[in-house]
């Protein structure tokens, strides 16, 4: 089947089968692979992107789901010549990354955050991050960076 849905500000026009998820999508078909692939049961949130503005989970979503949405991946979020975006640089300064694997999903799921909650408290992130799992850093500077990229002024 045929999908059209903007990916980054681009309009992109697909041919994949209707059973496919958006993180194959996305990884396979437009060769965005910074959007991982981490447990495919939407348990650990490598796979987070932006839909119309929305953190999702882009392995428990169909492609299909998705005809004339706006969909920001981690490649999205940082200018066109490189530089890092407020949050991509407040993880890189607060080394709220350790392997990261989960970074990207981390990122989309604190700009989610960012639009819904622009003062949060560190409660409230800790809670909004409850879905996106990481294994390396013990959270204290990835919630550290979340505020810190939230104080710049972190939105997409």
């Amino acid at each position: 089947m045929q999908v059209e849905f903007k990916v980054n500000g681009r309009a992109e026009r697909i041919d994949v089968p209707p059973n496919t998820l958006l993180v194959t999508a996305l990884r396979e078909t437009l060769r965005l692979t910074g959007t991982h692939v981490g447990c495919d049961t939407a348990q650990c949130g490598a796979c987070t992107v932006l839909v119309n503005g929305r953190a999702v989970k882009s392995c428990n979503t169909l492609a299909a789901q998705q005809q004339g949405a706006e969909i920001t991946t981690i490649e999205g979020v940082a200018q066109p010549d490189g530089t890092l975006h407020p949050m991509q640089a407040a993880f890189k300064e607060c080394h709220g990354l350790q392997c990261g694997f989960c970074t990207p999903g981390m990122v989309m799921s604190a700009l989610d955050l960012c639009k819904q909650h622009p003062n949060a408290d560190e409660a409230t992130i800790r809670e909004h991050l409850e879905g996106n799992l990481c294994r390396c850093t013990g959270y204290q500077n990835i919630v550290k960076a979340v505020k810190q990229g939230m104080a710049a002024g972190a939105t997409i």
